[in-house]
């Protein structure tokens, strides 16, 4: 299964992919997602799924079932824009909350078999070399944490040139 999360406004994100396999799981701002709280509830209490109950306290287990994952995003100082930021970390459930050392890196063990590809897609007008770097940087980081097979990043300076390119 592929997963595509993005930060557009749906009827954009409609306009830009109108034909998509049934085999997609879409995740998107629908306006009631909290932050997470840091409670570590989805490691101890409930493993697996946050115990916030807004619609998006799965999204550890939609993880588990990816090939691949494809997350879009405004480029905002070099990082996600603040949904999908909150998305990243709402999946914290993905992992487990104990750790190894990569690379000379701090990063969670897996808590499914699973790994998918992650591809990401930044768009921004005039994102500049440093947020390139920063942003590049930081998918590594989610791709080493989340146990990805391999990753890919990819900056555009608008969503029309970005939805020529993202490979569904």
């Amino acid at each position: 299964m592929k997963v595509i999360i993005h930060d557009l406004k749906n009827e954009q994100f409609q306009t830009l992919f109108p034909n998509l396999n049934k085999d997609i799981h879409i995740i998107f701002d629908n306006g009631k997602i909290k932050p997470c709280i840091g409670c570590f509830g989805c490691w101890i209490k409930t493993p697996g799924t946050c115990i916030i109950k807004d619609g998006y306290e799965h999204t550890g287990a939609v993880l588990s079932q990816a090939d691949k994952v494809i997350i879009i995003s405004q480029c905002v100082y070099g990082g996600y824009s603040p949904f999908i930021k909150n998305i990243v970390d709402r999946s914290i459930s993905y992992v487990l909350p104990f750790f190894n050392t990569i690379d000379g890196e701090t990063h969670h063990q897996p808590r499914y078999q699973n790994k998918y590809q992650l591809s990401v897609y930044f768009y921004g007008k005039s994102i500049s070399s440093q947020e390139k770097s920063v942003a590049q940087s930081l998918v590594k980081s989610n791709s080493i944490n989340f146990n990805s097979t391999q990753y890919k990043v990819s900056f555009f300076d608008s969503i029309h040139l970005l939805a020529k390119e993202v490979i569904l």
